[in-house]
């Protein structure tokens, strides 16, 4: 069993595996709202409208989570702000402020000699580079993130399944709105530094549409969500320990294979455990005989 013990003498490995595992927790959770609200591409949106703010805070030689966060919240309330108009919807909101800010961070960047190098980290992750300071970055926003969503989890759930009811019930939808786009972008930004930019969408989405296929029940959901986000985390650096594929592929992989899994054999949704007991039905008519009464019972 060494194979599972060596990869934690290091201490860059034990970062990246308590990043990986706050990450996956953190993204499970908050994205099972993302994929029952059809939020998947406002998801990918905000990973890229943050952009400026990380590279202003590489010009100025700062921590780019510090940037991101910052970006995060201002980007998250201009869109809320934007849409609330009457004139402008939430995905046209996203659309123009996503184009705009990527293409910000685009200009700024270009005009940094460096910035190729320094900053592809953000694009495509840079685990074995998380450091303490950012462990402890990553636990205290999750920490928001995940109490957010424990003490709103009805009003988020509410205007995510019945909005009309919601607002009949005289809650401010705009504030719920707005409130989980703040986490959102909150989780997003503290996934940055794993997956990077261009991958975090998938820890957003894939675990959560794993879950999906195994229950029904939301409180269930959200912890079989934040389970497989942790435990794909934890396989896929392993592999990319021992094969040398890049981390956050590595983790985004992993989970995806999950959810192929799922799709195909989930006890009661897959595709072929569906046929399958189809075909059992049918080989086994009998079995499904019933005896109706003559009168209705007391």
């Amino acid at each position: 069993m060494s194979w599972l013990t060596d990869p934690w003498h290091f201490t860059f490995m034990q970062h990246a595996f308590l990043a990986i595992i706050l990450v996956g927790i953190i993204c499970g959770a908050i994205g099972v709202f993302v994929i029952l609200r059809g939020y998947s591409f406002l998801g990918d949106a905000l990973s890229h409208a943050i952009f400026p703010g990380v590279v202003i805070t590489f010009i100025l030689g700062g921590n780019f989570l510090v940037g991101a966060l910052i970006a995060a919240v201002i980007i998250s309330t201009l869109i809320g702000v934007v849409s609330q108009s009457g004139r402008i919807n939430n995905d046209t909101a996203i659309g123009v402020l996503f184009a705009g800010s990527f293409a910000l961070g685009v200009a700024l960047m270009s005009l940094q000699s460096g910035y190729v190098r320094d900053l592809n980290s953000f694009l495509f992750g840079s685990i074995l580079g998380v450091s303490r300071d950012d462990l402890v970055i990553t636990a205290i926003v999750g920490l928001v993130v995940l109490v957010g969503l424990a003490m709103f989890r009805r009003e988020i759930t509410l205007i995510s399944f019945d909005r009309v009811f919601a607002r009949s019930t005289g809650l401010n939808l705009w504030v719920f709105d707005q409130l989980f786009l703040l986490l959102l972008a909150l989780a997003i930004v503290v996934s940055l530094q794993t997956v990077g930019n261009v991958l975090v969408l998938a820890m957003l989405v894939t675990p959560a549409a794993s879950a999906r296929m195994l229950t029904d029940n939301l409180r269930r959901m959200i912890a079989l969500s934040s389970t497989i986000g942790a435990l794909s985390g934890l396989v896929g650096l392993y592999i990319s320990y021992y094969r040398g594929v890049p981390s956050g592929a590595a983790v985004v992989l992993t989970a995806t294979a999950v959810f192929g899994m799922l799709f195909l054999f989930a006890p009661r949704n897959g595709v072929v455990t569906a046929r399958v007991r189809q075909r059992i039905h049918y080989s086994h008519p009998e079995d499904d005989v019933r005896v109706v009464p003559d009168k209705p019972q007391a």
